[in-house]
């Protein structure tokens, strides 16, 4: 399970929205604008530079693996190890019983 999240969803698209108004606005660069949002906001630079790589590459501005396509996919790979398990319960509760039919029938 996953540390508890220190900031919530509107701090972080504040401080994305904050960063991206920096650059249009005021020309700085990428790394003066993280700095003073960080500054601002409390937040480490390193940071903000996750949420808004994570937002440009949702929107599309950056080629990757979009949150939504994550999260299904995380799902997906939980759906499918449960049913692999569930499974192998199968497999062996089969064998068990035909093992006990095989018994059964030999008395």
């Amino acid at each position: 399970m996953s540390a508890p999240r220190k900031f919530d969803e509107e701090t972080r698209a504040r401080a994305v929205r904050m960063y991206f108004d920096r650059l249009r606005d005021l020309g700085e660069s990428k790394l003066t604008a993280r700095r003073a949002v960080g500054a601002v906001l409390d937040i480490n630079p390193a940071t903000l530079r996750n949420w808004v790589e994570r937002e440009e590459i949702d929107t599309g501005a950056r080629p990757g693996v979009t949150s939504a396509t994550e999260d299904e996919l995380k799902q997906l790979r939980r759906e499918n190890a449960e049913l692999r398990r569930a499974n192998e319960i199968l497999k062996t509760a089969s064998a068990f019983f035909a093992q006990a039919e095989l018994d059964r029938r030999l008395k």
